[in-house]
């Protein structure tokens, strides 16, 4: 039997809270602990459950679901943070990034992705939706410059290996630049990266 996974649901929409929570209770290793309506409720329930993820609605009475996010970053609290939202905006999706989410989604998203998104994260992926991750690479590049140099290495035909003897970098910490790279980019692999990147003009 899998591990349970702890969940703390932050929404002030009830019927949408409850009609979240019965589905994800649905599944044999989720479980919720607790609902909250408001951001400071959800601070409080997060602070006294320590659930392993908290699925956060932006806006909300009091505080926001960033501001918690914000909040939680700051104690080094545990838990992971998944923002869920019906806005798909750059603006939004930088500072959810900044706050140090776990996730990005859409309320659109079905409940199975939804479930699968919480074991991804609780496992130590990120997991952003295709969409906002699309209207985010084209307002700016969500890379750091040591991740495009390393993009841009391997556009010019470079291994993993090469890449690691050019920067004086171990073979695994080039694996999970690359990793990180492909995950804030929304690509399959380092082809699909390297695309994505020059059509946005992040390489030459």
């Amino acid at each position: 039997m899998r591990e349970r996974i702890r969940i703390v649901i932050a929404e002030d929409q009830g019927m949408l809270r409850s009609a979240i929570a019965t589905l994800l209770n649905l599944e044999d290793d989720l479980e919720v602990v607790g609902e909250a309506s408001d951001g400071a409720e959800a601070l409080a329930l997060i602070e006294d459950k320590k659930p392993d993820v908290c699925l956060m609605d932006i806006e909300m009475p009091g505080m926001s679901g960033l501001e918690v996010a914000r909040r939680l970053k700051e104690i080094g609290a545990e838990t992971k943070v998944i923002i869920v939202t019906t806005f798909a905006r750059p603006g939004y999706f930088r500072a959810a990034l900044e706050s140090g989410v776990h996730g990005y989604l859409l309320k659109d998203t079905p409940s199975d992705e939804l479930a699968e998104a919480i074991r991804l994260i609780h496992n130590g992926r990120r997991v952003f939706s295709p969409d906002l991750s699309f209207e985010w690479i084209k307002a700016e590049p969500p890379l750091t410059e040591r991740e495009l140099q390393i993009l841009q290495l391997a556009a010019a035909g470079k291994t993993s290996a090469e890449i690691a003897g050019a920067l004086y970098l171990s073979n695994g910490t080039v694996r999970n630049y690359m990793s990180e790279i492909l995950q804030k980019l929304g690509a399959k692999n380092r082809v699909e990266a390297i695309a994505i990147a020059k059509n946005n003009g992040w390489l030459p």
